[in-house]
């Protein structure tokens, strides 16, 4: 049998949103880190009140996560080793957008 390579794994949706997803809650961190510094406040603070920003992160980072599940169970039995490395590359991605907020403390 003709397993798929990972080109063509990354090239299904459901291994390339969860990686979207993780990049665009990355990129709405920059995004809100560079606001904070033009504006003068110096940076990300935690705040009190949460704002749009934070509730938005929380869904696409949660919301990944029934798609990473509906993935894994498609395509481990499949193709198991090109599997392994799309969760691992979608692993590193959502490491990389928690990684700001647990060592800033937001």
């Amino acid at each position: 049998m003709n397993q798929p390579t990972f080109g063509a794994i990354m090239r299904k949706p459901s291994a390339f949103l969860p990686l979207a997803m993780s990049l665009t809650a990355l990129a709405m961190l920059g995004g809100a880190y560079i606001f904070a510094v033009a504006t003068g406040h110096g940076g990300l603070v935690r705040e009190p009140d949460e704002g749009a920003i934070a509730h938005l992160w929380q869904l696409l980072m949660a919301g990944q996560l029934p798609v990473l599940l509906f993935f894994a169970i498609k395509w481990l039995p499949r193709a198991p080793r090109q599997t392994l490395y799309v969760l691992a590359l979608q692993a590193g991605a959502a490491l990389a957008c928690m990684a700001p907020v647990f060592f800033l403390n937001l």
